[in-house]
């Protein structure tokens, strides 16, 4: 599977505002986004062994049987390819809709 496409790295980066009232810091962030499945695209630098391959041939990141990305140091809530995590991750803004929607369903 090559790198996405011009109209699918579109969608997955358009910006949304932050919904009012609700402000999430590094210190407050709970890495609620590590419960939601992580496509991986051309992320040639993600461990194999944190890779999953899905019944349609999909690279994901590896989730843990509690719905955790396999990746999150769980004492800490820090990702531990933090500087090689997938583009799909680096994309992922905190505070934004989905942020906040990964949150809610996970708080």
């Amino acid at each position: 599977m090559g790198a996405p496409s011009d109209t699918e790295k579109q969608a997955m980066t358009n910006k949304v505002t932050p919904r009012p009232g609700i402000k999430v810091t590094c210190e407050t962030c709970a890495a609620c986004c590590c419960r939601l499945q992580a496509m991986l695209f051309d992320d040639p630098e993600v461990p194999d062994y944190l890779v999953e391959i899905d019944p349609r041939g999909e690279r994901n990141m590896a989730r843990l049987a509690d719905g955790w990305c396999s990746a999150l140091d769980r004492e800490t809530m820090l990702c531990t390819i933090y500087e090689t995590r997938p583009w799909i991750c680096r994309e992922f803004e905190m505070g934004e809709d989905e942020c906040i929607s990964a949150r809610e369903a996970n708080l």
